[in-house]
């Protein structure tokens, strides 16, 4: 027990200066994002807010699609939610390490509490729009799901995937800056391949592979995952689309995969950041 508390101990004076300096980005990146705004951090409610009403009328009312969906307003807000926070980390983060360009140059510290500081900040207003999910939930008397208490576990596979991409981003922008251009095109593709407006089982109808394929990208998984534990169970995931256990497994392979190379490569260029911001 003495060599567990041992370990704990080494472990946070080994990433105190790093926490310390995490928080302190944090709370700068939030003070200077509303400052002079007349709202503040009720844009972060707003935004996707308006987002919603937009798509939900042209799309719900005007083209019916979602009419066979339980609690469809809630379903599309939950998928306009978690699509808009894996954006914002992974948009935020291809010019994170450039715009600490004057910091790098100045001082020496572990880059990569630069992504985490933009990462935790979409955390933030995660936490904060998942209030409006929950006051949606409760008005809609939506009946939440055993399986909603995995909903934790595939926010956080989003968030280790939008961290993985921040991080090859980022680096790749230090050399490339139009890598930021490049990645609002994939975005705004993505976003229509994911099926955050329309239902699955639409592509289902047409295409049943189409839709497996689109299911073994991780965001797109982790939604409908979501979905089915807090909104409704008719929500097609991964594990009723899909049968072998290896296909299944495949998001969370390519999650692995992405952070751990995204590690590597950051680390191997992250010495050179000083020279080429």
């Amino acid at each position: 027990m003495s060599s567990v508390a041992e370990f704990v101990k080494k472990l946070k004076q080994r990433y105190a200066y790093s926490t310390i300096l995490l928080r302190q980005m944090v709370i700068t990146d939030f003070k200077l994002r509303y400052q002079g705004s007349v709202l503040g951090y009720v844009w972060s409610l707003l935004r996707p807010l308006f987002l919603f009403v937009i798509l939900y009328f042209v799309f719900a009312e005007f083209l019916n699609i979602g009419k066979d969906i339980p609690h469809y307003p809630v379903y599309l807000l939950v998928g306009i939610v978690l699509w808009n926070f894996f954006a914002e980390i992974t948009s935020n983060g291809v010019s994170a390490v450039v715009s600490q360009g004057d910091l790098i140059r100045k001082l020496n510290f572990p880059k990569y509490v630069i992504i985490l500081a933009a990462a935790v900040s979409a955390l933030i207003n995660l936490a904060l729009n998942l209030i409006i999910i929950a006051i949606f939930l409760a008005f809609n008397h939506v009946d939440i799901q055993f399986a909603a208490i995995f909903a934790p576990l595939y926010i956080f596979e989003i968030f280790v995937f939008a961290i993985a991409l921040a991080f090859i981003l980022s680096t790749l922008f230090v050399r490339l800056r139009d890598i930021n251009y490049i990645w609002e095109v994939i975005m705004q593709a993505a976003f229509y391949a994911t099926p955050i407006i329309y239902p699955l089982t639409k592509v289902s109808e047409r295409s049943p592979e189409l839709a497996k394929l689109l299911l073994i990208n991780p965001v797109a998984q982790a939604i409908q995952d979501v979905r089915y534990g807090l909104v409704t169970n008719q929500t097609q995931t991964i594990w009723s689309v899909l049968h072998s256990p290896v296909i299944k497994a495949l998001p969370f392979i390519i999650v692995l995969a992405a952070f751990v190379f995204a590690v590597l490569f950051f680390k191997k260029r992250s010495p050179y950041f000083a020279e080429d911001v």
